[in-house]
């Protein structure tokens, strides 16, 4: 019986990776700069991936609890898009809940929408897929406000939107509309966040959050869930010692990858850089097509007779 090591553990941390690629370059890596590069090249290149199509190790699911009259619906900041969807109904009553189809909706169509606070069970979405980056503003609380208030005076709501998500402190809240320096209809505690009292003058981020909007609103019928599979953001490649968050089928991939990355950069990798993306591509096209669904598909000819009658 052959003596096998017993063990599937194998993978490689980021300095492994980044020696493996340089030795394909034709070079090694000498300095803590050529580290950094590296890094660099390899957190590009994650965001190449997800350009590409599903990376399937990068797929979970979540829950957004629904609440009658709000609209829209922060998503997690390392969202790059949702896969699938479903309404769910009767949350709060296992036995009988129901997960019910939503149709996704372009802006177009949303915008088209002739009452979008119209209240009923939610049938369609239209996702904003923004970038989630917080911006500074100079803006400030005019009065203080307490963790139940829904409408919050600003100092001046120049330069953020009609509509939007604003973090205080360490609050994020959505609001649905402004009248004067006014927000109103406020939704507190947002993004996994709790709602708080804030003192007058506490600084006012504008938050660009990727988020939801369903139609109709959500009414007070029954409590009903937006249930989702999204792919998220590839991990960033770390500081050395932390393995690349990737699977092992990938691993062929992402060196070749990484390889070719660097070879744009170093004088020694010119030479070899046809042979480089030749095998980046052929790498990537392997695991690709490794990477995808593989349930079974049943197709069902239909089969139609069109005859004349003399």
């Amino acid at each position: 019986m052959a003596n096998t090591s017993g063990s599937s553990a194998f993978n490689l941390d980021l300095t492994e990776v980044v020696e493996e690629a340089f030795e394909r370059v034709g070079s090694e890596s000498r300095t803590g700069y050529d580290l950094r590069s590296a890094t660099r090249s390899l957190n590009i290149m994650f965001a190449d991936w997800a350009n590409r199509g599903v990376n399937m190790w990068t797929m979970d699911s979540n829950v957004i609890n629904l609440v009658p009259g709000q609209i829209t619906y922060p998503l997690p900041l390392d969202t790059v898009d949702l896969l699938e969807h479903v309404i769910r109904t009767q949350a709060n009553v296992a036995a009988t809940q129901a997960d019910l189809t939503i149709t996704r909706i372009s802006v177009s169509t949303y915008a088209t929408l002739p009452n979008k606070i119209q209240q009923g069970r939610p049938i369609q979405v239209w996702i904003q897929r923004l970038d989630g980056q917080s911006y500074s503003t100079t803006l400030t609380l005019a009065q203080s406000i307490s963790a139940t208030d829904t409408t919050i005076t600003l100092s001046s709501v120049v330069g953020i939107p009609n509509t939007a998500f604003i973090q205080i402190d360490n609050e994020t809240i959505f609001y649905s509309y402004t009248s004067g320096n006014t927000l109103g209809n406020c939704y507190r505690g947002q993004n996994n966040t709790t709602a708080a009292a804030h003192t007058a003058g506490a600084k006012v981020v504008y938050q660009n959050l990727p988020s939801i909007n369903v139609w109709p609103a959500p009414d007070n019928a029954q409590q009903y869930q937006f249930v989702y599979w999204r792919l998220r953001r590839t991990q960033d490649a770390g500081t050395g010692v932390n393995v690349m968050d990737v699977p092992f089928r990938f691993i062929p991939c992402m060196i070749a990858g990484l390889s070719y990355y660097l070879g744009l950069k170093a004088p020694e990798g010119l030479q070899r850089l046809p042979i480089l993306k030749q095998q980046y591509d052929e790498a990537w096209q392997l695991a690709a097509d490794e990477d995808r669904e593989k349930a079974a598909i049943r197709f069902v000819p239909r089969q139609q007779f069109i005859g004349s009658t003399y």
